[in-house]
């Protein structure tokens, strides 16, 4: 028996854009588009109504066309934590990912507006927050990176290669069980490195979660691109 279609809402407020979003998923299969609104408020009474497995939508939304869409996902998140987030803009603006990462990856996803095209990398999306993981646009990334102080000028160059290596895992949404097995390490390795990621970073004892999202906010803003 194969799986149930993963339930959409889409949330554009251009006409085109949004019907076109809506076609392209529906004709590739598997997908059913449950919802497709023009404004935030819209979205979050269809999330409340439909409830979803994921929600796509534009950041910049009326009424004020500012960051409605990230509001949006941060209360969906915290109000729906079965139902993921992939937000689309139209520009890798590092404050716009930064702001939707500020409480957490998990369940978020941050792409550019150009990858509604590519429908396997739509999907994969899609599938990633559904089951609770994050993605990142590359592009967002160097954004991120390339706005903030490089290596050498970070606590991050206290960090051993095997320590970056961990929070580079992080980075991608991974809790300790999968950074253990992404990088053949026993469980109690990876939270001996991360506990030492957290004091070379000087993160004190706040919460283990809140201290993770700011090593990873971290390790975006300041390691370097890649080939640099």
């Amino acid at each position: 028996m194969s799986d149930p279609p993963l339930r959409v809402v889409i949330a554009e407020d251009n006409y085109l854009v949004r019907e076109g979003t809506r076609r392209l998923l529906e004709d590739g299969g598997g997908i059913d588009v449950v919802a497709a609104v023009g404004t935030a408020e819209e979205l979050l009474d269809a999330v409340r109504r439909l409830r979803p497995g994921v929600v796509i939508t534009d950041i910049r939304m009326p009424p004020g066309h500012h960051m409605e869409g990230i509001a949006a996902a941060q209360a969906i998140r915290a109000r729906y934590p079965g139902t993921g987030v992939v937000v689309l803009s139209q520009h890798a603006d590092d404050a716009y990912a930064f702001e939707l990462f500020k409480n957490g990856t998990a369940g978020l996803a941050y792409l550019l507006k150009d990858r509604i095209g590519d429908l396997d990398e739509l999907r994969g999306a899609l599938t990633a927050v559904a089951s609770g993981g994050s993605s990142i646009d590359p592009l967002v990334v160097e954004a991120l990176v390339s706005s903030r102080t490089r290596l050498a000028d970070s606590a991050l160059r206290w960090l051993t290669p095997r320590e970056l290596d961990v929070l580079r895992e992080m980075a991608r949404g991974r809790a300790n069980p999968g950074i253990a097995a992404a990088l053949v390490l026993s469980e109690s390795a990876v939270e001996k490195h991360v506990s030492s990621i957290f004091a070379k970073l000087g993160l004190g004892p706040e919460p283990a979660q809140d201290r993770r999202v700011t090593a990873v906010l971290t390790f975006l803003r300041d390691s370097p691109q890649p080939g640099r």
